[in-house]
């Protein structure tokens, strides 16, 4: 049986060019991912959860609007889905 969910660290480089192709890739095979972020991308203290928002909305914005996410801790939990999430006002 195939897994459905595959787990991917974001490092202190942050969100490139690559890390984003790698996503795409992982979507062709799963429909969630999640990203461990990893302490040297995000700091410390208050700023940390911040910064994982930041990243969670950076990765959204280059993936589509096919993707959903849901942060929990310092995991962001990417969900790929059939039709556009973005609603049509």
């Amino acid at each position: 049986m195939q897994k459905n969910i595959t787990t991917v660290q974001l490092g202190k480089q942050g969100i490139t060019t690559n890390f984003i192709l790698a996503l795409k890739n992982q979507f062709n095979i799963r429909r969630n991912i999640k990203i461990a972020v990893l302490s040297s991308a995000r700091g410390e203290g208050k700023e940390a959860k911040i910064k994982v928002k930041e990243y969670a909305d950076k990765i959204l914005e280059q993936l589509g609007t096919h993707y959903t996410a849901k942060i929990i801790g310092f995991t962001i939990s990417i969900k790929k889905w059939r039709k556009s999430m973005v609603s049509k006002e």
